[in-house]
């Protein structure tokens, strides 16, 4: 299938880095922040400084404090009440948590696990994918095309332990269907959002499934499932009727199994990085 042009491919890196500032703990550039905040987080003197050429945390375990003041000024949207960790991201170490609707305020690296579910025929070629839309209470992305199974990782799990938390709470899979989960590779995202930044890595799963598999929905954060047939499904990807964290998850599954070419995602799709991160 010959298509040439993938807009979420832009989208990964549509970053205007002159808006923000760089984040520092130590000597580790942790994040950014939008110079538009700035005069907000001079109110936490006690806790971070902020010069000219970045904002420094002294003290990163005072995130906690900070970002529930945040929230209530109304500069931190979609509080979850979930904790991802606070990584630099040139050697993944660990430096602390943070809630993770701050992490796109912060500009912190986070990381995410999502799932190609999928029909194949006789030989293994996919003939069919399961595309998701989100519900339209979704705090992100309300209502957009979604792959079968997708979530954020916290702070005390893997990719694929989140993964296979999601499998249950999004699709209503059971751990004797996830036996034939294969990885494949990371998207690395780095864009301007509305919430902030999105610095994401993305490792993403196939998952093959029975023809007759009906998954099932099981938290409401899922409006409808459909199997669609591989064209129809690409279609929809490059389209912007899917969110681009899940078009690019589909691409990378479309190249490796050769379903399309002329597509140069170079600095997008990667190999995965190693896992744990340190600490």
């Amino acid at each position: 299938m010959p298509l040439v042009s993938w807009p979420a491919l832009a989208a990964a890196h549509d970053h205007a880095p002159e808006r923000r500032l760089p984040v520092l703990v130590g000597d580790a550039e942790v994040g950014s922040v939008a110079r538009e905040h700035l005069p907000a987080l001079a109110a936490f003197a006690e806790a971070l400084t902020v010069a000219d050429d970045a904002v420094r945390l002294v003290r990163p375990a005072a995130l906690t404090h900070i970002n529930e003041a945040l929230r209530r000024d109304g500069l931190i949207i979609g509080w979850r009440d979930e904790t991802y960790a606070l990584v630099d991201p040139a050697t993944l170490r660990r430096l602390g948590r943070l809630e993770r609707a701050a992490s796109r305020f912060w500009g912190t690296l986070t990381f995410g696990a999502h799932c190609n579910g999928y029909v194949a025929d006789a030989s293994g070629r996919p003939t069919h994918l399961w595309i998701a839309r989100r519900s339209l209470t979704k705090a992100t992305d309300p209502g957009k095309l979604d792959n079968l199974i997708g979530g954020g990782v916290p702070h005390d799990q893997t990719p694929l332990e989140a993964l296979l938390r999601e499998a249950w709470e999004e699709a209503g899979l059971r751990t004797s269907q996830l036996a034939v989960l294969r990885p494949g590779r990371m998207v690395r995202l780095y864009r301007d959002i509305p919430e902030g930044l999105q610095h994401e890595w993305l490792y993403v799963y196939d998952l093959a499934l029975a023809a007759d598999a009906q998954p099932r929905n099981q938290d409401g954060e899922v409006a409808e499932l459909r199997l669609l047939p591989v064209a129809e499904a690409l279609a929809l990807a490059a389209s912007d009727e899917m969110t681009v964290d899940a078009s690019l998850v589909t691409l990378d599954f479309a190249l490796r199994h050769h379903l399309l070419h002329d597509v140069d995602a170079t600095g997008v799709l990667l190999e995965p990085r190693a896992w744990p991160p340190d600490g």
